[in-house]
């Protein structure tokens, strides 16, 4: 448990800095959207490229795999049905809630809870490639078609997927994921002399997210009346506490190990990712919502998981 706590010590630092920087004006208003883009076309770009082009491809085969990718869909899908039934929101939006309610923090939140608590690294790979290789390209695509909305409102919708698939197909995070996992498949070795600065720049990624994230709060309160609190408390619910149940339930129903279900159910619980933020505030839609839910799920998680373990830990 102490290696859960200093991953949240250690994202929650980063953010509380970020807020100083806007606090004593280093950084003001838009200003921080210089270190979205960075972070969105190029150190995020490199930091997936490092991660997937040394990850063992097999790991997709996990049975745990098949267990925390349905509870991410099925959750995403609680979300579109309650959106659409309380809250209704544009396309975007609605991508944008569903991604919180089923994105997790497989990065820099669940490493130490993979080390520290289930005992082995490799558990939250294979969420982490299927989160990039298969989840991302699709929220992606969506988020491009809802910027250039004429090119999709012409046409068929077949049309108008394709279009935005394109688009979204010349996108740096789908170009380095797709170009790392492609390295890993056919074992191709990178000399140290090229993947040293694409390490070196990857490693900027996540401190500028979340610097960005902690500047964003600054004359912001969280949870502001007219922020869309109904979406946001829904988002966070159904993170921290539908999906890991639906994960539990999905395993156990499958017959899985009680190790295995142990896995899930804590994967599942993992806090919404910061990336989904990047998103939000790259392609400036609904980013008061997904700051909120990042910040809500990130306190949420804790004694969720540490509720989890109590229960299921063997």
């Amino acid at each position: 448990m102490f290696g859960v706590l200093q991953g949240f010590a250690l994202i929650l630092g980063i953010i509380g800095a970020g807020y100083l920087t806007a606090r004593f004006r280093i950084v003001e208003g838009d200003q921080r959207r210089v270190l979205n883009s960075v972070a969105f076309y190029v150190a995020t770009p490199a930091l997936l490229f490092s991660v997937l082009s040394v990850s063992d491809p097999s790991v997709l085969l996990s049975p745990v795999i098949l267990v925390t990718s349905t509870s991410a869909v099925i959750v995403a899908s609680v979300y579109v049905i309650a959106s659409r039934l309380w809250f209704r929101r544009d396309l975007a939006s609605t991508t944008l809630g569903a991604t919180t309610a089923g994105y997790v923090n497989s990065n820099n939140l669940g490493l130490p809870v993979a080390i520290y608590i289930l005992g082995d690294a490799a558990y939250v790979a294979p969420l982490l490639l299927v989160q990039l290789v298969v989840f991302t390209p699709v929220i992606l695509a969506v988020l491009e078609a809802t910027r250039h909305p004429g090119d999709t409102g012409k046409g068929s919708l077949v049309r108008g997927a394709l279009l935005a698939f394109g688009r979204a197909a010349s996108n740096p995070i789908i170009i380095a994921s797709l170009a790392g996992f492609l390295v890993a498949l056919i074992g191709l070795p990178i000399p140290e002399i090229v993947s040293a600065p694409i390490d070196m720049l990857g490693g900027a990624a996540i401190p500028m997210v979340l610097l960005s994230f902690g500047i964003s709060l600054r004359g912001q309160r969280a949870l502001a009346p007219g922020s869309g609190r109904a979406a946001t408390f829904t988002a966070s619910g159904i993170k921290v506490l539908l999906m890991p149940a639906v994960a539990w339930s999905i395993a156990s129903l499958l017959g899985l190990g009680t190790h295995e279900v142990f896995v899930a159910t804590i994967i599942a619980a993992l806090p919404t990712a910061q990336n989904v933020y990047n998103y939000a505030a790259t392609y400036r839609r609904a980013e008061t919502m997904v700051r909120d839910t990042v910040f809500l799920t990130t306190f949420a998680s804790l004694p969720v998981i540490a509720l989890i373990a109590l229960l299921l830990g063997e």
